[in-house]
């Protein structure tokens, strides 16, 4: 059976967007969304806030970084992504993250407000640069 991956967010930026770009000269920018949630458990009112990863490719990845600062609004779809690392001193790592598909402005730019690009396959992980 064939997976199916899908994931909506909307929040602030925690940071500034960081743009890389790979050896073939695709733009990846990352940034992280603050998503904040209210809730009620045994009458008290409590606050949650997750942060999650979102790494955008191509144009819209150069978009990102222009039009977005720490503090800004954004909604994304996109699709959840698991990548494992070794660090330089042997530890492993891993995180999943959302490959963001579509990254709508919530601050009014750019003008048009929205900006949606076609998936781009991924590099090899060795070409990532983070």
């Amino acid at each position: 059976m064939r997976g199916y991956s899908r994931a909506i967010i909307m929040g602030n930026l925690t940071r500034d967007p960081e743009l890389k770009y790979i050896p073939s000269g695709t733009a990846v920018t990352s940034f992280t969304v603050a998503v904040n949630r209210k809730y009620t458990l045994q009458g008290e009112a409590k606050d949650e806030t997750s942060f999650i990863p979102v790494v955008v490719w191509g144009k819209q990845a150069e978009n990102c970084n222009q039009y977005l600062k720490k503090g800004s609004p954004v909604f994304v779809d996109g699709r959840l992504r698991q990548r494992s690392w070794e660090t330089s001193d042997g530890q492993k790592r891993s995180t999943v993250e959302i490959v963001g598909l579509t990254v709508q402005f919530l601050s009014g730019k750019p003008s048009e407000g929205e900006i949606v690009e076609e998936e781009m396959p991924l590099p090899p992980e060795e070409d990532l640069p983070f």
